[in-house]
């Protein structure tokens, strides 16, 4: 799916790619969509993978609600690549409702855990509503700068991702900061 994008990840191309049969790969999923599925909670769990290493690895708050995020955009290759599966799925999923629901629900925990972190970042907002805002602020950017960064690289190169990021949630902080 990275390299061919979703129209060119057919059970044939994916068996190709595996050095094995059609039938061995609908014998392990059943049908397309499951295996569209399949990859897709393939990239939650890196996602989450690389969430957890960021979150644990840093202490202070802010540092760690960067680090984060800093994680879901195409930084390097492998971030690269894993964007491009999330776009492919992600137009798939706008015309089939398993699709949509497995992103669905992906985002709304991710959401979730920058509420979280968000929520650390400024202590003492209890406005549950306000920070989930925030965290959807944060969230919607670090789902657009990947979609511009790949389509155009020149313009959103890694240090105007990174500082389009840190802007943002300076600002984030900064409003629940001042709303206390």
């Amino acid at each position: 799916m990275a390299q061919r994008g979703i129209e060119g990840a057919s059970v044939r191309a994916v068996a190709d790619a595996a050095g094995c049969t059609t039938g061995l790969i609908m014998h392990h999923f059943g049908s397309r969509a499951a295996m569209l599925v399949h990859a897709r909670r393939l990239l939650f769990g890196r996602t989450t993978k690389r969430a957890n290493a960021a979150e644990a690895a840093e202490a202070e708050p802010v540092t760690r609600l960067t680090a984060v995020l800093e994680g879901a955009l195409p930084l390097d290759e492998e971030r690269a690549a894993e964007i491009r599966v999330w776009l492919g799925f992600a137009a798939a999923a706008v015309a089939d409702p398993e699709l949509a629901a497995v992103h669905v629900a992906g985002n709304r925990d991710w959401v979730g855990r920058i509420t979280r972190l968000l929520a650390a970042c400024a202590p003492g907002v209890g406005d549950e509503h306000r920070l989930r805002a925030g965290a959807i602020r944060l969230v919607a950017l670090t789902d657009g700068l990947p979609t511009l960064s790949i389509l155009d690289p020149q313009t959103y190169d890694k240090d105007t991702q990174i500082a389009a990021l840190r802007d943002a949630i300076d600002g984030v902080v900064r409003d629940l900061k001042e709303s206390r």
